[in-house]
């Protein structure tokens, strides 16, 4: 009896408490948890990133459970238990809180179940997998904009830039950040620039970038030529806030995700570029990834040597994919690629704006 007891619990090492009866660390997995952060600060997430997820992960053959913690890190260690309970034995996290999502990752460790991160940074030393695009080339992206076209809204001594970033809890946040600062603190360096405001937005609120935005023409009496945006949902709030003032497409004013708003915005120039990330890419990176963990192969192969180094410096085995400048100049890319329709973009906006709607 215990020589029977010893192999039956030798099947299932390091998966306690998972219903699921294949190979731990992914092989043969038949069911998928994916756990989106929240819908609040972009509607990429349950209109891109939801529907291109299921697609490619339902393509491998598997269950796919998806679940979205609407902005709550305990929502979302609930909604992991719970897909760990029901046999998920790959999990893929879009991390709401970097650091928080640690623990999701220690306890699918602890159940032999890998875990990609899915375009946040999990803040773990366990993670197996990470897929984005590439967070610094993000912000270099947004930083080179400003470099390229500054010297348009500036005048004399009024140069004044606003930096309106993400929430710190989300690691990206920090490397678009530091993107950015690559290619503008040069021009801050020279006097070219002034940062006069410069601002983390808890959990990418937009309503909160409204007030942050008020606060910055307030304390500068006004006088602001640029205002760094981390991203649409953002820009849309300091747009609302620049057009109380009638100061709406007299600033540069950068976004991303290349959002239906955004691209409005952008059309109407009131926005002068977003940052472009074919999510289908990542979608299918993270599915290429998936597959491979239940074939029994080598992820290496998707990643091919790339890694992202998390808070304590331990290379994740990464795909990194590249980010794409959109302004008034390439904006029907978004079109071309169908990410966006053509009556998603011109939505409001007057026939024949930008020789598209």
């Amino acid at each position: 009896m215990l020589v029977v007891a010893c192999g039956n619990s030798g099947a299932n090492t390091g998966n306690p408490g998972n219903t699921n009866t294949q190979q731990a660390n992914g092989k043969g997995c038949k069911k998928v948890g994916v756990l989106l952060p929240e819908t609040a600060s972009s509607e990429r997430w349950d209109k891109k990133d939801r529907p291109l997820l299921e697609e490619k992960l339902k393509a491998l053959g598997v269950e796919v459970m998806i679940s979205n913690a609407e902005g709550n890190a305990d929502t979302q260690q609930t909604q992991a238990d719970t897909a760990l309970t029901k046999g998920a034995c790959i999990l893929v996290v879009a991390p709401f809180d970097a650091d928080k999502a640690s623990a999701i990752v220690s306890k699918a460790a602890s159940q032999g179940v890998p875990v990609v991160a899915y375009d946040r940074l999990i803040q773990s030393d366990d993670l197996n997998y990470y897929v984005s695009f590439d967070g610094v080339r993000v912000g270099e992206v947004q930083g080179q904009y400003i470099v390229d076209h500054y010297k348009e809204y500036v005048k004399g001594d009024n140069k004044n830039l606003v930096m309106i970033n993400g929430g710190e809890t989300d690691n990206n946040a920090k490397l678009f950040y530091k993107g950015a600062m690559n290619k503008l603190q040069p021009l801050i360096d020279k006097g070219e620039l002034k940062k006069v405001y410069d601002q983390f937005t808890p959990e990418w609120n937009n309503d909160t970038a409204r007030t942050e935005m008020d606060g910055a023409l307030t304390q500068s009496q006004d006088n602001v030529q640029i205002a760094y945006v981390a991203n649409d949902g953002m820009a849309n709030s300091v747009i609302a806030a620049l057009k109380a003032k009638k100061l709406n497409g007299k600033v540069l004013v950068t976004g991303q995700d290349a959002t239906a708003a955004g691209i409005q915005n952008i059309l109407l120039g009131d926005q002068m570029m977003t940052v472009y990330k074919p999510i289908v890419q990542e979608a299918q990176a993270t599915a290429d990834i998936v597959k491979a963990l239940i074939d029994g192969t080598d992820p290496k192969t998707v990643t091919k040597g790339t890694t992202e180094k998390t808070a304590s410096g331990k290379e994740i085995p990464s795909v990194l994919l590249e980010p794409i400048a959109i302004d008034k100049s390439n904006v029907k890319r978004v079109l071309d690629d169908k990410y966006l329709t053509k009556e998603e973009v011109c939505q409001n906006v007057p026939k024949g704006t930008g020789g598209i709607c």
